[in-house]
């Protein structure tokens, strides 16, 4: 801990915490100590300590369990908003690897078509359906052109869609993203392990190849307390 820094030793210990927490040196189920015993041990006042802890449940990074103590859960896998698939953000150091191809099949675009959408369809889509382990951080559904590649639900799960594209020869070239929320109904809650009105995150995606025509349309949901969206924001000018 800087005691001579601006930065508030609340914020010190909680960063310390959290780096500690993503680089797997504290590993989900693992228990703090009590905050008596952790402002002793490190010559800090227990306010302190608990406001460190406080903002680390606040992250969903930590959780106080009655008669356990404070424990560390999964932490958020951070996606940065670029044209990356599920499996390669999990694919991250530290992250338990484990998607899951729930289902591949030939049936009509979604409900809401867009332009963009409609050009993928033109009569039919494979509908391709991925769910993401451990405690189901996200469900995602993709509709791509019939006939565009091969599927294969055990390479899926293996590679991931965008390298499966990329061995197939298709140069990913850009896509067009929104991201939103709202909060989780009955059936999407039990999808996703998730409580009924949890809040999730969502984002629809077109992805093109280099030609400029679409080659997927994407409609994702996350655990919002499970996952988070990187932005990288540049000033003009």
């Amino acid at each position: 801990m800087d005691r001579g820094s601006p930065v508030p030793l609340y914020y010190q210990l909680a960063q310390q915490l959290e780096a500690a927490i993503e680089h797997g040196v504290l590993a989900p189920g693992d228990l703090l100590g009590n905050e008596v015993d952790l402002s002793v041990r490190l010559g800090l006042s227990r306010p302190t300590v608990r406001q460190a802890i406080q903002s680390l449940v606040d992250k969903g990074l930590l959780v106080r369990r009655r008669g356990v103590g404070t424990q560390v859960v999964h932490s958020q896998v951070r996606r940065p908003l670029e044209l990356s698939s599920l499996y390669d953000d999990l694919e991250a150091p530290d992250r338990c690897l484990s998607t899951r191809a729930a289902c591949a099949r030939d049936g009509p675009g979604p409900p809401t078509c867009g332009r963009p959408v409609s050009a993928i369809a033109r009569g039919e889509v494979t509908v391709l359906t991925l769910c993401a382990h451990p405690r189901r951080r996200a469900c995602l559904c993709n509709y791509l052109p019939t006939g565009l590649l091969a599927l294969d639900g055990a390479r899926l799960e293996s590679t991931g869609l965008y390298r499966l594209m990329r061995a197939s020869g298709i140069t990913l070239h850009s896509a067009r993203q929104t991201v939103g929320a709202r909060t989780a109904g009955r059936e999407e809650a039990a999808r996703l392990d998730e409580r009924e009105g949890a809040a999730l995150l969502t984002m629809r995606r077109t992805a093109y190849d280099d030609t400029g025509r679409p080659v997927e349309y994407g409609t994702h949901v996350y655990r919002a307390s499970r996952y988070a969206f990187d932005f990288q924001l540049l000033v003009r000018g």
